[in-house]
């Protein structure tokens, strides 16, 4: 479920500029009419229609995913604060402004966000949020925990700039993909990369004893 709520937004904001894309007069029409108090000027084109429709679903989207957390009496994650505060605050801009330049920005911020706070911590405080995170679940070697870290630290950077790079060569379309398959097939493909990684240094489960066969049997 928690995986699920993760990705939620993501698959709102895809299928919604799909849909809308699909449909740009109609589109226009609903975002002008509905939402045109929103927007700079009151008046959304058939162009920036799907965008600014799937900026506004994401947003709600993330405050449904907060509300639903409060309401289940769950800690809401850092990063799902966050992540709240960036999509209204760009995604705001991306539907004021009429640009979908700000709403692009989003992944990045967040990926640099997570990657500053891995990097941080453990530069300024010493501490590695990785193992304060799974430590319970993991036993490692240190160097391993710290490897583990800036690997992760690594793959936000990286990830930050391909997505700036998708969003400025490319289409906003092809944008939309790499944002929903791009973005989550890498992070699969880099979380399983990790786990056979980590595999080597995990104990080996030791064999079920046998019972002993009873005298006279």
């Amino acid at each position: 479920m928690k995986l699920l709520l993760d990705f939620l937004p993501i698959l709102l904001f895809f299928g919604t500029f799909k849909y809308t894309g699909a449909h740009p007069d109609q589109a226009a029409a609903f975002a002008t009419e509905h939402f045109g108090f929103l927007v700079l000027g009151g008046s959304v084109g058939p162009q920036e229609a799907p965008v600014l429709l799937a900026t506004v679903v994401v947003i709600l989207a993330t405050l449904a995913q907060v509300a639903w957390t409060v309401a289940r009496g769950r800690k809401v994650d850092l990063m799902l604060w966050v992540s709240l505060a960036l999509v209204v605050v760009l995604g705001g801009a991306t539907i004021w402004f009429h640009s979908e330049t700000f709403i692009k920005w989003k992944p990045s911020v967040l990926y640099w966000v997570m990657g500053m706070s891995l990097w941080l911590s453990q530069l300024l405080f010493r501490k590695n949020l990785l193992r304060l995170l799974l430590g319970e679940q993991l036993q490692l070697p240190d160097a391993v925990w710290q490897r583990l870290n800036g690997a992760w630290v690594g793959f936000f950077g990286v990830m930050g700039l391909l997505n700036l790079w998708v969003a400025y060569s490319f289409s906003t379309d092809a944008w939309v993909n790499f944002k929903l398959f791009g973005g989550i097939g890498l992070m699969l493909l880099f979380t399983l990369a990790q786990g056979l990684y980590l595999s080597r240094y995990l104990p080996e489960e030791s064999p079920a004893p046998k019972d002993k066969a009873r005298p006279g049997a």
